[in-house]
This record gives structure tokens, sequence and C-alpha cells, in this order.
């Protein structure tokens, strides 16, 4: 039975900017290896298998290496498709139960907002932090650590852009990824940021929506104020709306479908 596979770019409204995702749609449980291979055949950051659930759906992520605990523009990318091919009616939330817990995705005009847990920097940075600041020729203004990955504060937007990490080192980390991130030099935006995670199998991830799960607390912080407009600074670029709220992230962005197909195995 021929499986519906579709690819979106998330956290855009343009074609070929964002963050591209796989969306597998499942009509019943499939084999985890089965689904890495999906993932590795697609070839982008994340793939998405979302599967029927009680009243929501079942909601696993996959790199072309591993399956990951915890994943924004992929999400935004199921919910994205559940709606345009009607599987969900266009005014019901999905809810998603993963590995994360319940995550849900609403429509807000012509923005589909996210909510995830808010995962708020640890207060002590591992002993092996020189080791990544090398890796990125970076001298950082402030490091901190959360659950699964390294944050950097740069000295501004300049640096950010400036970095070309070594990706043989970053491999061999303890960590999911290392979030480089400043305030943002122009109006219209207060914070940068650039994801990199070569350990699951992405070198530098154009837009990361759960990297932002310990960015808005970090910036909620030094900036006291709870709402931002953030931009990611990859070569394809992004834009992601953002609140705090209490315990949870609010992450909102755009998506559009650019290949609808089948997988024939």
């Amino acid at each position: 039975m021929a499986v519906p596979i579709y690819q979106v770019d998330s956290f855009t409204e343009e074609p070929f900017k964002g963050n591209p995702a796989g969306v597998c749609l499942l009509r019943e449980p499939a084999d985890p290896a089965w689904m890495q291979g999906v993932a590795a055949e697609m070839n982008v950051a994340e793939t998405a298998f979302p599967l029927a659930e009680g009243d929501g759906f079942r909601l696993r992520w996959f790199t072309p290496k591993t399956e990951v605990r915890l994943c924004g523009h992929a999400t935004l990318a199921a919910a994205h498709i559940l709606w345009e091919s009607g599987v969900l009616a266009p005014g019901r939330e999905a809810r998603f139960q993963t590995l994360s817990g319940l995550l849900t995705a609403r429509r807000d005009g012509d923005l589909v907002e996210l909510d995830f847990p808010a995962r708020p920097p640890l207060p002590r940075a591992p002993e092996w932090i020189d080791a990544v600041a090398g890796a990125l020729g970076l001298k950082p203004a402030a490091v901190v650590m959360s659950a699964e990955d390294v944050l950097f504060e740069a000295a501004d937007e300049e640096a950010v852009r400036a970095v070309e990490p070594d990706f043989a080192v970053l491999r061999t980390l303890p960590a999911r990824g290392v979030i480089v991130t400043s305030r943002a030099a122009g109006k219209g935006c207060d914070f940068v940021s650039r994801f990199f995670a070569p350990a699951v199998g992405i070198d530098e991830d154009p837009v990361t929506g759960s990297s932002h799960t310990v960015l808005v607390p970090y910036w909620a912080a030094k900036l006291g104020k709870t709402s931002f407009t953030a931009r990611q600074l990859s070569a394809r670029g992004g834009v992601l709306h953002l609140r705090l709220d209490g315990e949870r992230v609010k992450i909102a962005g755009r998506a559009v479908t650019v290949i609808r197909g089948e997988i024939l195995v």
C-alpha cells in the first residue's frame, strides 16, 4: 500500500526558504527501522511520522541518522499537512503525543502556533565547554547548558554570522547540538541564532524550533520580556514568532508545501 509523503518548508512563506521537513502520513504503526530508512531517503533535517491515535496523533521524528526527542519545524509541517490534506478539520487543534509529552498546534490567522515545553538553561556549563568554544572559533559572552544543547551568546550578530564550526570536533561532544545566539542588530527582531547538530546528522539546521525552547527563557531573563521575534541566520533563513507562557513556549511560523508524493515500498 502506498503511503502519502510530503515535503514542507517551515518557518517561511516562500518555497525553498526556511527549514524543509518530510511528513509521512501513517495509516498504521510502522517499524522504526522503516521510518529511519524513509528519513534517510528524504535526507532533510527531520521527517515527521504522525499516526492517528485517540483524540490526536502519535508523532515521531527522525533525522537521516537517528530518532530525536523533540523537533519544532517538522511538528509545524505535520500540522500544516494534516489541515491541508483534510485529515484534520481546519478549526481543530492538532494534538501530538511524543517522546517530549503532549504537544499541540493551532491555527492563528496565517500562522501555525506550537505549544512546547520550555527548557531553561541549567546553572552550570560542562567541563568540556572549552572544546566547543575552540571548535566554533568564538569568544562567548556567556555559556549555558540545556537538557540537550549548549548555548553560546556571542558579542553581536556579526559574530554569529561569522562562525565556521569544526564539525569533526562537534560530532564527538556529548550533546545534541550547539546554539550560537546574540541580540539582533536591526529593528523588528529581538535576537538571532544558528544551530549546529552534527552528532545527530545535521551540520547546520536551517531553522530550529526546538532550540527556541532554550533561547526563549534565556532571552526572557536577559531582556525582561516574554514576546519575541527571532531570526535564524542559516543560508535559507527563517523567522519565528515566540512567547514564553509559564513553563511553555509558544512557537509560531508559516509553512508551504513544496512536494507531494507516495512511498511505494
